[in-house]
Protein backbone atom coordinates (compact mmCIF):
# COMPACT_ATOMS: atom_id res chain seq x y z
CA UNK A 1 0.00 0.00 0.00
CA UNK A 2 1.36 3.39 -0.95
CA UNK A 3 1.99 5.85 1.83
CA UNK A 4 1.06 9.50 2.04
CA UNK A 5 -0.92 9.74 -1.18
CA UNK A 6 1.90 8.59 -3.48
CA UNK A 7 0.64 6.20 -6.07
CA UNK A 8 2.50 4.07 -8.52
CA UNK A 9 2.32 4.38 -12.28
CA UNK A 10 0.63 1.04 -12.83
CA UNK A 11 -2.90 2.19 -12.02
CA UNK A 12 -3.07 4.94 -14.63
CA UNK A 13 -5.63 4.80 -17.39
CA UNK A 14 -4.43 4.07 -20.92
CA UNK A 15 -5.23 6.39 -23.79
CA UNK A 16 -5.78 4.91 -27.24
CA UNK A 17 -5.79 6.88 -30.47
CA UNK A 18 -8.82 6.38 -32.65
CA UNK A 19 -8.22 5.17 -36.24
CA UNK A 20 -9.38 8.44 -37.81
CA UNK A 21 -6.75 10.39 -35.86
CA UNK A 22 -3.99 7.98 -36.98
CA UNK A 23 -5.07 8.21 -40.65
CA UNK A 24 -5.10 12.02 -40.46
CA UNK A 25 -1.59 12.13 -38.95
CA UNK A 26 -0.21 9.73 -41.57
CA UNK A 27 -1.70 11.77 -44.45
CA UNK A 28 -0.19 14.96 -43.05
CA UNK A 29 3.21 13.27 -42.72
CA UNK A 30 3.08 11.99 -46.33
CA UNK A 31 2.19 15.46 -47.59
CA UNK A 32 5.11 16.98 -45.71
CA UNK A 33 7.51 14.38 -47.14
CA UNK A 34 6.18 14.98 -50.66
CA UNK A 35 6.62 18.75 -50.24
CA UNK A 36 10.17 18.30 -48.95
CA UNK A 37 11.01 15.97 -51.86
CA UNK A 38 9.74 18.50 -54.39
CA UNK A 39 11.70 21.31 -52.71
CA UNK A 40 14.88 19.25 -52.69
CA UNK A 41 14.53 18.42 -56.38
CA UNK A 42 14.11 22.10 -57.29
CA UNK A 43 17.02 23.07 -55.02
CA UNK A 44 19.31 20.35 -56.36
CA UNK A 45 18.72 21.52 -59.92
CA UNK A 46 19.81 25.06 -59.11
CA UNK A 47 22.61 24.04 -56.73
CA UNK A 48 24.22 21.51 -59.04
CA UNK A 49 26.70 24.10 -60.19
CA UNK A 50 27.62 25.23 -56.66
CA UNK A 51 29.67 23.06 -54.32
CA UNK A 52 27.77 20.72 -52.04
CA UNK A 53 30.41 20.82 -49.29
CA UNK A 54 28.59 23.64 -47.50
CA UNK A 55 25.35 21.65 -47.33
CA UNK A 56 24.36 20.96 -43.72
CA UNK A 57 21.90 18.29 -42.60
CA UNK A 58 18.48 19.32 -41.30
CA UNK A 59 18.71 20.11 -37.63
CA UNK A 60 16.36 18.61 -35.10
CA UNK A 61 14.72 20.29 -32.14
CA UNK A 62 16.43 23.33 -30.68
CA UNK A 63 19.55 22.95 -32.84
CA UNK A 64 17.90 24.91 -35.66
CA UNK A 65 17.16 27.85 -33.40
CA UNK A 66 20.33 28.05 -31.31
CA UNK A 67 23.75 27.95 -32.97
CA UNK A 68 25.89 25.58 -30.94
CA UNK A 69 29.52 24.92 -31.82
CA UNK A 70 30.80 21.69 -30.33
CA UNK A 71 34.60 21.62 -30.60
CA UNK A 72 34.66 17.85 -30.04
CA UNK A 73 32.26 17.06 -32.87
CA UNK A 74 33.93 15.70 -35.97
CA UNK A 75 31.93 16.28 -39.09
CA UNK A 76 32.29 13.54 -41.68
CA UNK A 77 32.87 15.00 -45.10
CA UNK A 78 32.57 12.60 -47.99
CA UNK A 79 35.32 12.74 -50.59
CA UNK A 80 34.99 12.13 -54.26
CA UNK A 81 36.84 9.18 -55.75
CA UNK A 82 38.95 11.53 -57.86
CA UNK A 83 40.09 13.44 -54.74
CA UNK A 84 41.36 10.39 -52.88
CA UNK A 85 45.12 9.96 -53.13
CA UNK A 86 45.91 6.24 -52.98
CA UNK A 87 49.67 6.69 -53.17
CA UNK A 88 49.77 8.87 -50.02
CA UNK A 89 51.09 7.04 -46.96
CA UNK A 90 48.43 6.02 -44.48
CA UNK A 91 48.75 7.68 -41.08
CA UNK A 92 49.35 5.04 -38.43
CA UNK A 93 47.71 4.99 -35.05
CA UNK A 94 49.83 5.36 -31.93
CA UNK A 95 49.68 1.65 -31.16
CA UNK A 96 50.64 0.64 -34.70
CA UNK A 97 53.51 3.14 -34.73
CA UNK A 98 54.78 1.91 -31.35
CA UNK A 99 54.55 -1.71 -32.52
CA UNK A 100 56.64 -0.96 -35.61
CA UNK A 101 59.21 0.95 -33.56
CA UNK A 102 59.40 -1.95 -31.10
CA UNK A 103 60.04 -4.45 -33.92
CA UNK A 104 62.72 -2.24 -35.47
CA UNK A 105 64.45 -1.82 -32.10
CA UNK A 106 64.39 -5.58 -31.58
CA UNK A 107 65.90 -6.17 -35.03
CA UNK A 108 68.67 -3.61 -34.36
CA UNK A 109 69.44 -5.26 -31.01
CA UNK A 110 69.58 -8.74 -32.55
CA UNK A 111 71.92 -7.48 -35.30
CA UNK A 112 74.26 -5.94 -32.72
CA UNK A 113 73.95 -9.05 -30.55
CA UNK A 114 75.00 -11.31 -33.41
CA UNK A 115 77.97 -9.04 -34.09
CA UNK A 116 78.93 -9.30 -30.40
CA UNK A 117 78.63 -5.58 -29.69
CA UNK A 118 76.08 -5.69 -26.85
CA UNK A 119 76.84 -6.22 -23.17
CA UNK A 120 74.78 -9.39 -23.09
CA UNK A 121 76.61 -10.77 -26.14
CA UNK A 122 79.99 -10.04 -24.54
CA UNK A 123 78.91 -11.76 -21.33
CA UNK A 124 77.64 -14.76 -23.31
CA UNK A 125 80.89 -15.03 -25.28
CA UNK A 126 82.96 -14.81 -22.08
CA UNK A 127 80.85 -17.51 -20.45
CA UNK A 128 81.18 -19.72 -23.54
CA UNK A 129 84.96 -19.24 -23.54
CA UNK A 130 85.15 -20.31 -19.88
CA UNK A 131 83.00 -23.40 -20.53
CA UNK A 132 85.06 -24.31 -23.62
CA UNK A 133 88.30 -24.06 -21.61
CA UNK A 134 86.83 -26.20 -18.80
CA UNK A 135 85.77 -28.88 -21.31
CA UNK A 136 89.22 -28.87 -22.95
CA UNK A 137 90.86 -29.27 -19.53
CA UNK A 138 88.46 -32.14 -18.67
CA UNK A 139 89.20 -33.82 -22.02
CA UNK A 140 93.00 -33.56 -21.39
CA UNK A 141 92.54 -35.07 -17.93
CA UNK A 142 90.54 -37.99 -19.34
CA UNK A 143 93.20 -38.61 -22.00
CA UNK A 144 95.94 -38.60 -19.36
CA UNK A 145 93.97 -41.04 -17.16
CA UNK A 146 93.44 -43.39 -20.13
CA UNK A 147 97.13 -43.28 -20.99
CA UNK A 148 98.07 -44.02 -17.36
CA UNK A 149 95.66 -46.97 -17.23
CA UNK A 150 96.94 -48.25 -20.56
CA UNK A 151 100.54 -48.08 -19.29
CA UNK A 152 99.59 -49.83 -16.03
CA UNK A 153 97.90 -52.67 -17.88
CA UNK A 154 100.97 -53.06 -20.17
CA UNK A 155 103.39 -53.04 -17.23
CA UNK A 156 101.35 -55.72 -15.37
CA UNK A 157 101.57 -58.15 -18.27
Amino acid sequence: MPRGGKRGHKGRGKQFSNPEEIDRQMKAQREMEANEGAERESESGSEEESSSDDEQPKRKGVEGIIEIENPNRVSQKSKKVSEIDVSAPKELSRREREEIEKQQAKERYMKLHLEGKTEQARADLARLAIIKKQREDAAKKRDELRKEKAEETKSKR
